[in-house]
């Protein structure tokens, strides 16, 4: 098992990612990574800081492609940049999975246009996996890779997720909620109605109808589908929330010696909540409908959520789902559904 790794990716890259990929290898992370970037600037790092090079393994690519760029101009006049290089090796089949921090548009300008869509899809999306209050975690798609959808886009997001829960998480039937304004049928917009009719014509998944904001995190559905621009401020709003709650306990503990008492008979499960709230212990969402697995970590990613994504991709490729999807989204039943 082999994950190819962008070492030059987000905003804490080479340094966070590297250490990110050694940690993953030395906590049992049963694949080998290739870091794929500059290599003499990985390898001094390696060097100076003293890791071990067990299970690591090197790809150079000359050019970064920053967050600032325009990623379909920067993919197109940085051919040797370590998104495209690392997406040629993708595609080579020799390698089970990539991994990067980078900028989001050119991870998915790259893996549409190297590694390619898998057979029947319109428009592979990014699907991130939320904690609920129930302990069992439910699955977010879209959350960022298509602004602007269409009502059958929504519905394949529907149909892979499906079969990423039912793969990857072994959940049996799980239940597909559409993200909207109102839980009855006659809310949300023109696209959600659209949507909303499509997916209850759709055979063998479980749609629930339509849920809220508030029902993301409430163990209510086992996947949630919106368009990317929706989603995207969802998930980021729910980052931004967990950060301020954590900030605001944080500050009334250390205002009064009471409750810094308090805090020490609460400290297990302070810290046990506060691991299964971060995002950098669920390492980054996974862009399904591609050729491969390709796993993007938020661009401020330091080690911790780094190695969380290295084990994230592990465990896709092991319960590899391409093929599921490829044969449910060419399944000609899907051509009789009817959008209005």
């Amino acid at each position: 098992m082999k994950i190819l790794l962008d070492a030059f990716g987000g905003d804490n890259s080479p340094s966070e990612v590297i250490k990110g990929a050694v940690d993953y290898v030395s906590e049992g992370g049963q694949a080998e990574v290739c870091l794929v970037g500059k290599e003499d600037v990985v390898r001094k790092i390696i060097k100076d800081n003293g890791y071990s090079e067990k299970n690591l393994s090197y790809m150079n690519a000359t050019e970064v492609i920053t967050c600032e760029e325009s990623p379909t101009e920067a993919f197109r006049k940085k051919p040797d940049s370590s998104i495209t290089v690392g997406m040629k090796a993708l595609k080579s089949g020799e390698y089970g999975a990539f991994v990067s921090a980078g900028s989001t548009g050119a991870v998915l300008t790259a893996g549409v246009f190297v590694a390619g869509r898998l057979k029947g899809v319109k428009r592979p999306g990014l699907g991130t996996i939320m904690p609920t209050v129930t302990g069992t975690p439910a699955f977010f798609m879209d959350c960022g890779a298509n602004s602007e959808c269409k009502p059958e886009f929504i519905v394949q997001f529907a149909i892979m997720g499906d079969a990423y829960m039912k793969k990857v998480y072994g959940v049996k039937n799980p239940r597909v909620g559409l993200l909207c304004n109102g839980t009855e049928e006659e809310k949300g917009t023109p696209l959600t109605h659209a949507v909303h009719n499509a997916l209850k014509q759709v055979k063998g998944i479980n749609f629930v109808g339509n849920v809220e904001g508030r029902d993301i995190l409430s163990g209510s559905c086992d996947v949630v589908v919106t368009d990317g621009f929706s989603g995207n401020v969802a998930v980021k709003s729910i980052e931004g929330t967990a950060k301020c709650i954590l900030a605001v306990l944080k500050r009334n503990i250390m205002s009064s010696f009471m409750a810094k008492i308090g805090f020490l008979f609460m400290k297990k499960a302070f810290k046990k909540t506060v691991k299964e709230i971060d995002y950098n212990n669920r390492g980054g969402a996974v862009f399904l409908g591609v050729n491969g697995v390709v796993c993007k970590a938020h661009g401020s990613s330091k080690a911790p959520a780094i190695k969380a994504a290295l084990f994230q991709a592990e465990t896709a490729i092991k319960h590899d789902v391409k093929d599921e999807i490829s044969a449910r989204l060419t399944d000609e039943s899907l051509s009789e559904i009817k959008y209005e």
